[in-house]
């Protein structure tokens, strides 16, 4: 048994005795908010202390700091389960989601809504720690996550939406640290807009097949056999972008090795993707982690 596993047990038998409802479907409620794949949080985080560095010109201040790590995790989370939620229909269609409690029936559809409601809460609680500010842009934030998973029966640009969601903290971790929002967070808003909409296409790429059959939309399905010219425009937007915003800020040279590693990041990605190969396009997806981890390095060491 792992140690994940063993930890699972442990705090099942645990909660059992006040709570056996909930500690019986507690392998399907970590199921849910995928706590045994982290990708989602990194490329949530990267992006969002990346801007809470820039806001503060150096090491942000700790409690803000901790609010929002705590935060991002707890509001990928509740992605989670909202996403599992809308799509209770499709994930049985779905090689790569077939297992989700849903899918299996582990949990009812309720059971995400209230975790997704649960969650949220927590975040809201976290945020009013903050400042006014920050506190109405916490609105549109869950608004937006909300209504990301029902945009791919809608439209074939899911992708954007989701990049909006994956974008907002950076936007909240200005107002949070300055109660501001200058120009170049808009700037850092819509370059990660654009390397989300690149990576998640990257993403959607591994299930277009499935998807065509349900009838699910994405910007895989939207760039047909241009998918992989798209992906490299939008990665090549992204860094110009970031090239502008380091224009802005005055950044060094650390700054700029981070960018240009994670430049030769997103060509490897491209021959990763060459063949569309669904097991390969994965990998290049996972391998965004680094892009963000080495961003984030360059930023800090800027101001170190």
């Amino acid at each position: 048994m792992s140690t994940q596993s063993r930890f699972v047990t442990q705090l099942q038998d645990k909660l059992s005795g006040r709570f056996p409802g909930f500690a019986e479907k507690l392998p399907g409620y970590l199921q849910l908010i995928r706590f045994d794949k982290p990708i989602g949080v990194l490329l949530l985080l990267w992006p969002t202390i990346t801007a809470l560095w820039i806001a503060a010109e150096g090491l942000p201040d700790l409690d803000l700091l901790v609010i929002f790590l705590l935060g991002t995790y707890i509001m990928r989370a509740a992605g989670c389960a909202i996403n599992d939620y809308a799509d209770y229909k499709f994930d049985g269609g779905v090689t790569r989601t077939r297992e989700r409690p849903l899918a299996t029936g582990i949990l009812r559809r309720q059971d995400a809504l209230n975790a997704f409601l649960v969650l949220s809460g927590i975040g809201f609680f976290l945020v009013l720690l903050t400042n006014m500010q920050t506190i109405l842009l916490s609105f549109g934030a869950v608004v937006v996550a909300a209504i990301y998973p029902f945009m791919k029966r809608f439209t074939n640009l899911p992708q954007v939406i989701l990049g909006i969601a994956f974008s907002w903290g950076i936007l909240m971790a200005f107002t949070a640290q300055t109660e501001a929002l200058p120009p170049v967070a808009f700037l850092l808003f819509v370059a990660n807009c654009l390397w989300t909409v690149a990576y998640d296409t990257e993403y959607a790429m591994v299930d277009r097949d499935d998807d065509l059959q349900l009838g699910i939309k994405s910007t895989a399905i939207l760039f047909g056999t241009a998918d992989r010219m798209m992906i490299f425009i939008l990665q090549l937007m992204f860094l110009m972008s970031l090239l502008l915003a380091g224009r802005q800020l005055q950044m060094g040279l650390f700054y700029y090795a981070g960018l240009g590693t994670a430049t030769i990041l997103m060509l490897y990605q491209q021959l990763l993707i060459r063949d569309r190969d669904p097991a390969r396009c994965f990998k290049a997806f996972l391998h965004n982690n680094w892009v963000g981890a080495a961003l984030f390095i360059g930023v800090v060491l800027h101001y170190f």
